[in-house]
Formats: C-alpha cells, structure tokens, sequence
C-alpha cells in the first residue's frame, strides 16, 4: 500500500501502528491537522491525548501537536480503537444530507459551504461534529483543511481548502488585514442606525470568563480592528445592515456594534436580553442576525479570482418580512 493509499483510505475501527511518510504537499501543516486527517472521525480530544502521551512520533521522537511537519519526515501513528472513542459516532444521516446541501461552490481547490447557524466551524468543548469533521465524513477520500472559522451562531459562507497550496494562500490573504479577502456580511442591528457608512475602528481584545468561555472588548491594549456598517433598509424600528471587515477579529462584528449601541439582533452574548425576547415573540427570530454573505479574493498571484455567495438563511428572510 502507497502513502497515497493510506490516506485514502478510512482507517478501521481498530487501526494498527501506521508510520506515514510526510507528503511534499503537507509540508508547514500542524501535526494536529495531519493527524486528524489521518484519523478519519477521531475527536480532536483524542488527538491531542495521543500527542501528549507520546504516543505519535516525527521521526523517531515526541512531538508538540502545534509542530509544523515537513515533507519527507516519518509520523507513527498508535493503534486506535475507534469505536470506544463514544464522540466518534458517524453524524446522523440527516445532518450528512443537510451539509451536502450546504455546499455552494466547488473547484479543483476548493469545496465552500453556507454553513447553518448551529453548526461550529470544528468539533471540541463537547462538540462532536462541526462543519470539517462532517464535510470529511462526506469526502473521506479528499484532504479537506478549514482555512478559516466562523461562529457557531453565525451562518454563511465556510472555505474549506482541497489542496495544500490552496490552504497556504487563502490563510496569507487572510492576515493580510486590509484588503487580501474582502469580506461582506448582513445583519439586523437593533435601533436606528444613522444614514450613509459608520466605520467602526476599535481594538478588540479577547479574555476568557470562567469556564473558559471567550468574551471580547473594545480595548486601547487589543489588536486593530475596522468594520464598516452601511444601512440597506429599516424594519420596525432595526436596521438592516452590510457590513464590511477589514480585519478578521474574534466577535468583531458583535462587539463593534454593541460598542456603537446597535448589538445585533438575537445576540445573547452582547445584545440586550429584553429586546432579543421581544424580537423572538415579535418575528420569531430564535438565532443570532448575522450571515456571511460574500468573499472575494484572487489566487494563483491573483490571476484566479474568486467571487462566492450565500443566499441569506430563509428564517432571517423570514424574520425580515415579519419586521415590515
């Protein structure tokens, strides 16, 4: 059996040792990544047991899981009995259906989801089955790398990257802060938003509550962020916004809008309670206004561009009409 074979090929429940030579093409990828994808459906918390136990091995010694590979070096791979891992339950066939459908665009180097509200980027923290882990149950023959997140709560677009040097890009585009990927999200903002665009350049700053939740404020110490807000239309009251990101913060788009004092609707993290309960009963909107709408980038040196859509949920379309 040839490298390429092994990873191609499903492991079975209970694998045996496996030493895998590094392909060219996965050179700079974390041993974590490389090994989730060498260990089709196997939580990430297992992973990250294995690496810390000793159990997997670069070329013959222990290894961090942030340990960036390169091409040619040997990785062992310990048994795993897969199936008394009880986070590994193959998604529900239903689930699988509706991530198939989600599927917006797909070339040689990419597959691009419109990602549901709900569903988080990856699994972790008690999540089995996030958008990558499903999308490789899906395609257990492609390599497939998730070259960005999204909020759990936030729908719309999720790339997802075919091939290493897709993968390499796409993540150099996106910390090119001002410009590389432009970024265009919709939302409902509570209030009157004034006309024209309010550009929001506030720096944001990410602390942990306890448990170890993530929450984010405007802070002089965070790192830079800008958003643009432009209204399109007001509905009872609330705005219906674009938003344009220059940077790609965590929450930025919810923290700059609380900080302007229009907290996007539904948000139970940074909205108002009471005005997210009235706007539940009102129009039925149970999940965070915020959508991913659009990307646009070139690659190949910018002579590929790319132009990507996702049509906006229809229960925000929904809870739109309902506003008029």
């Amino acid at each position: 059996m040839t490298d390429s074979d092994q990873r191609n090929t499903p492991p079975a429940a209970k694998t045996s040792v496996r030493m895998i030579k590094v392909p060219e093409d996965r050179a700079g990828q974390r041993l974590d990544n490389f090994l989730l994808g060498q260990l089709k459906g196997a939580p990430r918390s297992l992973v990250y047991k294995l690496v810390r136990s000793g159990q997997v091995r670069v070329n013959g010694g222990r290894a961090k899981a942030d340990r960036k590979l390169e091409g040619g070096e040997e990785v062992r791979i310990p048994p795993v009995n897969l199936n008394e891992v009880g986070e590994n339950a193959p998604p529900p066939a239903s689930f699988l259906e509706r991530m198939e459908q989600a599927i917006v665009f797909e070339d040689a180097k990419l597959l691009v989801i419109n990602k549901p509200s709900g569903v988080a980027s990856h699994g972790g923290s008690g999540i089995s089955h996030g958008a990558i882990e499903t999308m490789r149950a899906l395609r257990p023959n492609q390599n497939l790398e998730l070259v960005h997140r999204l909020d759990r709560d936030t729908s719309g677009l999720l790339i997802l990257a075919k091939k290493r040097s897709a993968l390499t890009e796409l993540q150099a585009l996106m910390r090119e802060d001002r410009g590389g990927i432009q970024k265009r999200y919709l939302t409902l903002l509570v209030g009157r938003m004034p006309d024209g665009v309010m550009s929001v350049d506030a720096p944001l700053h990410v602390g942990l509550r306890q448990g170890g939740e993530r929450h984010v404020q405007v802070n002089p110490a965070g790192k830079a962020s800008l958003s643009h807000f432009r209204v399109l239309e007001r509905r009872g009251g609330h705005s219906y916004c674009e938003v344009r990101i220059e940077t790609g913060r965590t929450h930025q788009i919810r923290v700059h809008a609380q900080h302007i004092g229009h907290a996007v609707a539904a948000d139970d993290k940074y909205g108002d309670p009471a005005v997210n309960k009235r706007l539940r009963e009102q129009i039925g909107l149970k999940r965070l206004f915020l959508h991913a709408a659009s990307l646009e980038f070139a690659l190949d040196a910018g002579k590929t561009p790319y132009v990507l859509n996702a049509p906006l949920a229809p229960e925000l379309v929904e809870a739109l009409d309902r506003l008029a």
